[in-house]
């Protein structure tokens, strides 16, 4: 492996976890800085099919990222009142070979999402600790010199094809 290569995988596996970091501590207007202009958030339930012709857990473009975080954090989302605590864990954060020299930049990871929302266990969805489990690929580009940006952030999840109840938070 050349110094570059090192470089680029070092960068954005520390641009990966900094992303969950932003995530965890809901920094969410930090978070939508992290994507370029024309930026998706996509969780597919066929993650071989195209989201423009076929039903996705989310598929968000930037205004509609806008419109999540806006939502969460100052409208009264029931939802999310009480607001979810999340741990983000990330593993195995590979850089495929292929896209070291040209953009974007393809990093994937395996992806453990603890996700509570404190209050009476008597209340759905309340007091139970929640586990989302799957896969990450991200499109990297580099707009300015040493910096990352999301161009594509696609979580696949194990569960995708079953019921998920309120997934009101940002995996």
């Amino acid at each position: 492996m050349t110094e570059h290569m090192n470089t680029t995988s070092r960068q954005a596996e520390e641009f990966i976890y900094h992303e969950s970091r932003l995530l965890d501590e809901r920094k969410f207007d930090e978070w939508l800085n992290l994507f370029t202009k024309s930026g998706i958030y996509w969780i597919p339930i066929d993650e071989n099919a195209d989201p423009a012709s076929s039903p996705s857990i989310t598929y968000d473009d930037s205004s509609l990222r806008e419109q999540r975080v806006y939502q969460l954090m100052n409208l009264p989302h029931y939802a999310q009142i009480p607001p979810s605590r999340t741990v983000h864990i990330l593993t195995n954060i590979t850089v495929d070979n292929e896209a070291y020299e040209s953009q974007p930049l393809i990093a994937r990871c395996n992806m453990l999402v603890f996700e509570l929302r404190p209050g009476d266990p008597l209340q759905f969805g309340l007091g139970e600790q929640r586990s989302f489990v799957g896969h990450c690929e991200y499109r990297l580009e580099q707009n300015e010199p040493n910096q990352l940006f999301i161009a594509m952030k696609k979580i696949v999840l194990i569960n995708r094809d079953l019921p998920i109840s309120n997934l009101s938070f940002i995996l």
